[in-house]
């Protein structure tokens, strides 16, 4: 079977092209040389125990090479054949006996050459005369690196002084924007890479709902095995605790042979599902009080035999990587009550859901993501509305001052969702940060979209384009120290807002894809809330 090779070297054009733009115009016909080094395999703290290896983003995406100690050498000049085809020169170690006793030893350069789209592959010992080549070949070029940081993989002195001596100019100012800004838009091949990534953890987030509803149907059943009890399978494993939901959902991804998590997964019950970034995940579900007569039960409440588990919310934000390419996918599932949400919890599901769908609907190319944005929080300030939560001006004792611009003018929705609508994803689960994000942004100097507050952790904000992959996750929150500073608005109906504090919070995040004409969801799983009912009571 053949595998296609990754497009390094139309990531190479793109990003020579992107490099080209930001360069002074004087020095936009100099020839053009990236030098970047790949991540190392890190250990643990002073040991000699390897730690997981993931490549470096920019790398991989320049590459397509995932040995770790590699490095490479890019050359790109206007007006020449590598202006249309620049030259990309792969460093990958040397196997050594230690590498065949200890691990998997690096490629053979034959091995590496048939599956890597790169101009030449070689070792490292060969890259100081490499760089002493193109010294010579390329007066007056001017060398890339990304930032000197521990953000990314060091160059060793040794490299960049040869270019040094040579009297070549070697800047850090323009490579990682370049990158960033290539890295933006997603071509067909990384699209898919996308799209698997979602498949694998649609179907993750889909078994540990399925397993819940085997646990509600009393399906899971102990047996005996070796010792005094049969250690129960995955499958039948019964869900109680934070930790053995993610442990499913791992292992889900694990099997369809996704190496790693794009990030470390959030598996929050209760109320605990208002921590935004909640990576925890060592707690017990909510169990329900002990009632005056269980000291009849003979203990077994002590020894979870007869516990009633409460009603609650179970947010799962979660999502595996696929050859690099990430997936980040919210679910927010009922547990307890039969698998049912409470009728609380199930309105402010519905709410968020409504925040998600009207937003998909609005994304095309050419509409600035802060746009969105504020969608999201005048549905979210409606629905409080109709809930009650937030007055109305039909409420008694109220006016034009709780109409729905005045509510969004006060900035009091952040305090129930403050966090941005969504983000690039690619590489990265919070993809090229300084080209979403970018410190000089001339797109949002004229935008007039509502309180200052509902974009302080947005992390995209720019118009829409084509190819672009990003997430749209709304949510709804009701965290005790965001409520705490309007607790006293004029706004809130405070005993309507008591009735709803114990839901905790609800996200519901997919992943989509930027087209011609809208937006292609590339997450499956479904979040319709009667499906996600009968799936979590396990009726289907």
């Amino acid at each position: 079977m053949t595998h296609k090779k990754y497009p390094a070297s139309q990531h190479v054009l793109k990003t020579f092209t992107k490099l080209i733009e930001l360069l002074p115009a004087v020095e936009q016909n100099k020839p053009q040389i990236v030098l970047l080094a790949g991540e190392v395999t890190p250990f643990r703290n002073d040991t000699d125990r390897e730690m997981p290896f993931r490549q470096e983003s920019n790398f991989f995406y320049l590459t397509g090479c995932k040995v770790p100690s590699s490095y490479a050498l890019l050359t790109f000049q206007s007006g020449t054949s590598l202006a249309n085809k620049p030259s990309s020169h792969l460093f990958i170690p040397k196997a050594e006996l230690a590498d065949l006793m200890w691990s998997v030893p690096p490629p053979s350069i034959a091995e590496a050459t048939a599956t890597h789209d790169v101009t030449s592959i070689d070792h490292p010992a060969a890259l100081p005369e490499a760089i002493q080549e193109q010294i010579k070949a390329f007066p007056g070029a001017i060398v890339h690196i990304l930032p000197t940081s521990s953000l990314f993989p060091k160059i060793p002195a040794q490299y960049t002084a040869a270019f040094l001596a040579g009297n070549v100019n070697v800047t850090e100012d323009y490579l990682l924007t370049a990158v960033h800004r290539a890295r933006l838009t997603k071509d067909a091949a990384e699209i898919e890479l996308i799209r698997r990534a979602n498949q694998i953890s649609s179907r993750a987030h889909e078994t540990v709902m399925r397993v819940l509803g085997q646990g509600i149907r009393g399906q899971i059943k102990r047996g005996k095995g070796a010792g005094t009890e049969r250690p129960l399978l995955p499958g039948e494993w019964l869900i109680e605790r934070e930790y053995e939901a993610e442990a499913l959902f791992v292992a889900s991804c694990r099997r369809e042979g996704a190496e790693h998590q794009a990030y470390l997964p959030i598996v929050a019950a209760s109320t605990r599902a208002s921590t935004l970034h909640y990576c925890c995940n060592d707690r017990e579900f909510s169990w329900g009080p002990v009632g005056p007569h269980d000291h009849h039960n003979t203990n077994d409440l002590a020894h979870d035999h007869e516990r009633v588990l409460n009603p609650q919310v179970l947010l799962i934000d979660a999502g595996c990587e696929w050859s690099c390419y990430a997936a980040d996918i919210t679910r927010t599932m009922p547990v307890g009550n039969g698998g049912r949400f409470t009728p609380e919890a199930r309105a402010i599901y519905e709410l968020v859901l409504e925040m998600q769908r009207l937003s998909m609907e609005a994304l095309k190319p050419g509409l600035h993501w802060d746009a969105v944005q504020l969608l999201s929080h005048r549905t979210l300030v409606r629905g409080f509305q109709k809930l009650g939560i937030f007055r109305s001006p039909e409420s008694p004792g109220s006016g034009s001052w709780n109409s729905e611009e005045a509510i969004l003018a006060s900035g009091i929705s952040a305090a129930f969702f403050p966090h941005g609508l969504g983000h690039s994803l690619g590489l990265d689960v919070h993809d090229v940060p300084s080209a979403s994000k970018p410190d000089v942004n001339p797109t949002i100097e004229h935008l007039q979209l509502g309180h200052e507050s509902f974009y302080t952790y947005l992390r995209l904000r720019l118009p829409l384009e084509e190819g672009m992959v990003v997430t749209v996750e709304p949510g709804c929150y009701f965290s005790p120290h965001l409520i705490a500073p309007v607790r006293d608005s004029k706004h809130i109906d405070q005993e309507v807002l008591k009735r709803y504090e114990s839901v905790g919070g609800v996200r519901i995040e997919d992943v989509v894809l930027i087209t011609k004409d809208g937006y292609e969801n590339l997450t499956t799983v479904r979040s319709d809330p009667d499906w996600l009912e009968q799936v979590c009571a396990g009726e289907i």
